[in-house]
């Protein structure tokens, strides 16, 4: 169906997010009630949609990399920023993957008789209009698009200004599969004005939109967590750990924690501190000192890891609570689990943590005392992301408690309602 233009027509940035989130509140009620086989039809026209527009979405493209090199944009950025034909291709495989996960809307568990002879279970819902606000990676839109469409709910996209002409172009393609689909195009929106005064707005919208979700820097998601008026669904930083416990095994402890940190430096699941038990100490650091040296990754050390590795560098206070993102890894010996423990308690972001060993026990009290989303033994903090869980692309990671914790992937974009049958019970 045909929608409104959604260039602004105002200047009134405030008018214009209100009317925004006046139509994705309408689209979330027939989002709400489509059925599988809709959403579905709409995630695969869309994914057709992405791959023959490749042309015009690089193009597009383009035109944000120019204003982001002019603006002094670093290479990693514009790395991020950038739409070739392989990402876009990646974008349309994962909207086939989502179409092909369970639908979760109208799942119902837990139906049970009560005393009183009436049934008692939970139904499955959306949560009605999601607002995503990120930077950089246009693929996002995409992904998130996609992630809200199945599960029932509305979306309102803001990406980052530098991204504007590559966000709208891929938005005009999810409009084309709505429509196919027959489902609302107001279903996602995407913010097309670059002015930040949006997101404020965006954030206080609490009467059209029910949950926000930021993907950014950790200023863009402390800025939304202090002043949004609804629930955010975050994650601040990502400090992981990796401890090779006394009992590991070290080949299983040189392949996780080299994976952990160099398969990928610039993501919130990678490993920025080693934790090192003593006496195992002097048998795996020598080995991956060198690994991660020959990689290019600088070390910044204790002063026992100094002495088994004297080209690692001081680690001070400050590197105990670093998310580098980069190639940088601060390695600590520590006298065995319990201090592991305590480092993990104190210096960890409640991300992604890991242990290698081989000692049941010892796994076990870290999976029950590591207060973290995604808590793991002999595996690398790298796998901690919604495709690697089996829940398909995810909207982000949540290191919160409450709602949806690790990665948010379609069940995340539910809740639950209680749900009733009688047969003219009345209560006595």
């Amino acid at each position: 169906m045909k929608t409104a233009s959604r260039e602004p027509e105002v200047l009134d940035i405030r008018q214009y997010v209100r009317q925004v989130g006046e139509r994705a509140r309408q689209a979330s009620r027939e989002m709400a009630r489509a059925e599988t086989a809709a959403k579905n039809s709409a995630l695969e026209a869309i994914a057709v949609a992405v791959e023959r527009a490749t042309d015009s979405l690089v193009q597009a493209n383009g035109k944000d990399l120019e204003a982001g090199a002019r603006a002094g944009l670093d290479a990693a950025l514009l790395d991020r920023l950038t739409l070739d034909s392989r990402r876009i291709a990646a974008m349309a495989q994962g909207l086939r993957q989502i179409a092909a996960l369970p639908d979760p809307i109208g799942e119902i568990t837990g139906f049970n008789y009560r005393p009183s002879g009436i049934q008692v279970g939970r139904m499955r819902v959306p949560l009605g209009v999601i607002g995503i606000i990120y930077e950089s990676r246009p693929n996002v839109t995409a992904d998130a698009a996609g992630l809200c469409l199945k599960s029932g709910n509305a979306a309102i996209l803001r990406g980052g200004s530098e991204a504007l002409h590559s966000n709208k172009a891929i938005g005009a393609c999810i409009h084309r599969g709505l429509a196919e689909a027959g489902l609302p195009e107001d279903a996602v929106q995407v913010i097309d004005t670059p002015d930040r005064a949006a997101v404020g707005e965006l954030i206080r919208l609490k009467e059209h939109v029910d949950v926000i979700v930021p993907r950014g820097g950790k200023g863009l998601i402390e800025r939304i967590a202090r002043e949004a008026t609804i629930p955010v669904i975050k994650h601040l930083h990502g400090v992981c750990h990796v401890y090779i416990d006394d009992k590991a095994d070290m080949d299983k402890a040189v392949r996780v924690a080299f994976n952990a940190k160099t398969q990928r430096y610039g993501t919130c699941n990678t490993m920025e501190t080693l934790l090192v038990a003593q006496v195992v100490a002097d048998r795996v650091l020598p080995v991956l000192g060198v690994m991660y040296r020959d990689k290019g990754v600088e070390l910044r050390g204790c002063d026992v890891t100094r002495r088994v590795l004297p080209w690692a560098n001081v680690a001070t206070e400050d590197d105990w609570h670093a998310e580098y993102l980069a190639p940088i890894l601060a390695i600590r010996v520590v006298s065995g689990l319990e201090e592991a423990l305590e480092h993990i308690a104190k210096y960890g972001s409640q991300h992604t943590d890991a242990i290698v060993t081989e000692d049941l026990t010892h796994a076990r009290r870290f999976l029950r005392e590591v207060d973290s989303s995604s808590v793991m033994v002999n595996a690398s903090t790298r796998f901690a992301d919604g495709f690697e869980y089996g829940l398909g692309a995810e909207i982000g990671i949540s290191t919160d408690k409450l709602h949806a914790r690790g990665p948010v992937g379609l069940e995340g974009l539910t809740s639950q309602k209680f749900i009733v049958l009688g047969d003219g019970h009345i209560r006595s």
